[in-house]
Order: structure tokens, then sequence, then C-alpha cells
């Protein structure tokens, strides 16, 4: 019986770990990011894909950093943990309306300098994201073409520059768990039922 028991706590302590299972790719262009020793930050950015639903105008992106830690800001570099990024749908085309995402970086954030052979320069700005409830993670990727120039503090984003996949809650995953470990007891109870009689 203290087997069984154990098994079912096993599975209930797994219950928070399956309903994360999937993610949703959000998609934003357009916007600016600007930026210097205290940190980044994105503004006027454009949601543009959800999941599979794309237009020209889902709602918005925008996000801070920390401050940098190491490198600089013309040739990367890692920022402290913190800032904010939020993304709110404008309920177009089944988007959620108002926010879909709030939280933070969670870890250091990553600011990297690529230089093409023609001499083109690419910052990436990479890092993990949580809710501001905890429960959700995420993680960012953007992508800045500075053209021959370093960043000098402020540089306009083209098309799908950042690609976020947010970790959501799978209700399927819950209520097909949830049935499993109402079956488990009723087996065990139905066991111990018999084994009295």
């Amino acid at each position: 019986m203290i087997k069984r028991v154990t098994w079912l706590a096993v599975f209930v302590l797994a219950l928070p770990l399956a309903a994360f299972a999937n993610s949703i790719e959000l998609t934003n262009a357009g916007g600016v990011v600007i930026g210097n020793s205290g940190g980044l930050a994105l503004t006027g950015s454009t949601l543009i894909g959800y999941g599979g639903i794309v237009g020209n105008n889902l709602g918005s992106v925008t996000f801070t950093t920390g401050a940098f830690t190491s490198g600089d800001i013309e040739h990367g570099g890692t920022l402290m943990a913190g800032g904010n990024f939020v993304i709110t749908g404008n309920g177009t085309s089944g988007v959620p309306n108002g926010v879909i995402f709030n939280g933070t970086f969670s870890g250091p954030v990553t600011w990297s300098l690529l230089t093409l052979k023609d001499g083109t320069h690419l910052y990436t700005l990479s890092g993990a994201l949580v809710a501001m409830n905890g429960e959700v993670g995420a993680t960012v990727q953007l992508t800045v073409n500075t053209g021959t120039g370093l960043f000098s503090g402020s540089a306009q984003l083209g098309s799908g520059d950042t690609n976020l996949k947010v970790t959501v809650p799978e209700p399927g995953t819950l209520s097909l768990l949830g049935t499993g470990l109402i079956g488990v007891a009723g087996f065990i109870r139905r066991k111990r039922w018999a084994s009295h009689l």
C-alpha cells in the first residue's frame, strides 16, 4: 500500500510539469532598439506573428534589460538579469486582447556582435525570460542589423527580428493526467475494498 501511495504522490508532483507541454511562437517587426551602458530597450515594435496567426498588426512588443556587467554596447557583452518584457495583443484574428506575456529576464542576457564578410554588423540579443507570476518560461532572440557601422546607441529594426517561444499551459495534458490519477485512485480503492471482504 505504501508503494502505491508513493507512486500516486510522484504522479501528482509531475502534474505541474505536464501542464507546460506546448509553446507559442511570437514574432515582431520594426521598432527601435536604444541603449547605453545602463542597458537596452525596444519601443515601437509590432507583433506580426502569434502561433499560426500572421498579420500586419496583432499587437506590440517592448522590453528593457539590466545594465552591462561585461563588454559594451558596440562590441557585445553580457547584461544582468532584470528589466521587463511585455507582449500585448490587440484581439485581431483570434489573438488575445491584452497582455499575452509580462515577464523579466531571469538570467544574464547576451548582446553579441557578428561581423559578416561584407563588413555588415549583426547584433543578437538572447536570454531566458520568466513571467512575473513565475509560471511561464520563454526565450527570446533579437537580431539588429546596423550595416557597416557599429551600434551607436540606437538602431531601427527590420521585419522578423525577434522570435519568442512562450511555454503555455496545455489543458488537454492536465485533463488526461487528471483522469489517469482518478483511475489509479479508483483501482487502489477497489483493491483495498476487495481485500477486506
